[in-house]
């Protein structure tokens, strides 16, 4: 999908949807920040769920067993544990360029566990 082309919000695929966010986040949170964009996946899950479609059902355990490893983080934890393996994070305190780090591999991560969820046979 190109940049600058004409789209459907409605008519794109989550993984098409998510794809065309991270292309710039900030069309749809303002200033990029990692917590405004952590919100904005908050509220589409919250959104989704309420109106019948899978949200992010299964995307904490899927970056468990991605990371290799339990702990007692949400989902946005997890992601900073992937994103940044070898650094110290404190108190969900990250500087600018960690933050681009994180929100970069939030939306990669994002991506395989959608394109793995699409190739899942559906449950009835």
């Amino acid at each position: 999908m190109r940049k600058h082309e004409r789209v459907s919000l409605i008519d794109m695929s989550e993984r098409e949807y998510w794809a065309f966010v991270s292309e710039g986040p900030e069309i749809f949170v303002g200033q990029a920040t990692l917590a405004r964009v952590e919100s904005f996946l908050i509220g589409y899950d919250a959104h989704a769920r309420r109106h019948g479609g899978p949200g992010l059902d299964g995307w904490r355990d899927w970056l468990v067993a991605r990371r290799g490893r339990e702990c007692q983080h949400t989902w946005m934890g997890l992601v900073r544990h992937i994103a940044l393996p070898d650094e110290s994070w404190d108190h969900w305190q990250l500087s600018p360029e960690q933050e681009e780090r994180v929100i970069t591999v939030l939306f990669a991560l994002l991506d395989e566990f959608l394109a793995e969820r699409a190739e899942e046979p559906p449950t009835l």
